[in-house]
């Protein structure tokens, strides 16, 4: 089955700028360490309360309009490890690049389609 690389926010409960300052928010608050996986990306956030939820409600509302991405959080110990991955397509791996670069660049082409 193949799965467009297309994001598409026409059914979110919210705007594109409203989701890049809600990461940002989330970053600036909350995120402790990022790293590659040999799969794709991971974030680690401090497990403050709430952040697990917020974590895990991100990455649903980012699941629902991005299908080519897989996202797994976890908790483990004192953080809330968010992984991401995307399909095997050149175009999946560059928005995956722009993600993971989200914290420091706090734009993305990601999240404006």
């Amino acid at each position: 089955m193949d799965i467009p690389v297309v994001c598409d926010m026409t059914n979110a409960p919210d705007t594109p700028q409203e989701r890049l300052e809600e990461y940002q928010r989330l970053f600036s608050q909350a995120l402790a360490a990022k790293e590659r996986t040999p799969e794709g990306i991971r974030f680690r956030f401090r497990a403050a309360p709430g952040v697990e939820a917020w974590v895990r409600d991100l990455a649903a509302r980012e699941q629902a309009c991005c299908a080519f991405f897989g996202f797994d959080v976890t908790l483990d110990g004192a953080e809330v490890v968010w992984d991401a991955t995307v399909i095997d397509d050149a175009a999946a791996r560059a928005v995956l690049e722009e993600f993971y670069l989200l914290p420091e660049t706090g734009t993305t082409d990601v999240l404006v389609r």
